[in-house]
C-alpha cells in the first residue's frame, strides 16, 4: 500500500491510542504536514513527515510504510522514523523538573493535597523555626523558688 489516510496511519503506528483520538487531533490541528493542518481523510505516502502536537512538545515523525492496520510494537521502526529535534525533549525535561502544575482554567477547586502542597511551596522558612524565642517552662520554675 503506497498511501492511507492520516488518521489511520497515526493509529497504526502507535502514536495514537484510538482512531477517534487520532481523527479528533487531527480536527483540532494538532497533525501537520509542512506546517499545514491535515484533515483525517487526508493520504499521506513513504517519505512524508507529520508533526504531532502534544503540549508542550511537537513530535515529527517521518513516514517509512503507509499502512492502515495496527502493528505490534517491535514492527515500529519499519514504519516509522521519529525525527524530533532534540530541543523538544529537552522541553519536556525541563518542564518535567519544573515541578509547576499548570492547572487547567475551569478543572474545579484545588483538593485539600494541593492546598497544603502548594502551602508548603510559598511558606517562608522562617516560619520553620519555633515563633517563640522564649521557654514557658522558665516561669514555672520562677514561681517555685520563694
Amino acid at each position: 500500500m503506497d498511501e492511507a489516510r492520516v488518521d489511520k496511519w497515526l493509529w497504526a503506528a502507535r502514536i495514537f491510542k484510538t482512531r477517534s483520538m487520532a481523527a479528533a487531533a487531527c480536527k483540532k490541528g494538532q497533525v501537520s504536514l509542512n506546517g499545514a493542518p491535515l484533515k483525517p481523510s487526508r493520504t499521506v505516502r513513504a517519505g512524508d513527515i507529520i508533526n504531532v502536537r502534544k503540549p508542550p512538545v511537537t513530535y515529527s515523525f517521518k513516514i517509512k510504510q503507509a499502512i492502515e492496520k495496527r502493528v505490534g510494537a517491535k514492527l515500529i521502526p519499519e514504519i516509522l522514523e521519529n525525527v524530533t529535534p532534540p530541543a523538544q525533549y529537552e522541553l519536556l525535561e525541563m518542564n518535567r523538573i519544573s515541578g509547576f502544575v499548570n492547572r487547567a482554567k475551569g478543572t474545579g477547586r484545588p483538593t485539600k493535597k494541593d492546598r497544603r502542597s502548594l502551602e508548603e511551596f510559598t511558606a517562608p522558612e522562617y516560619l520553620d523555626d519555633l515563633l517563640f524565642d522564649f521557654d514557658l517552662d522558665d516561669d514555672e520554675e520562677e514561681d517555685e523558688e520563694p
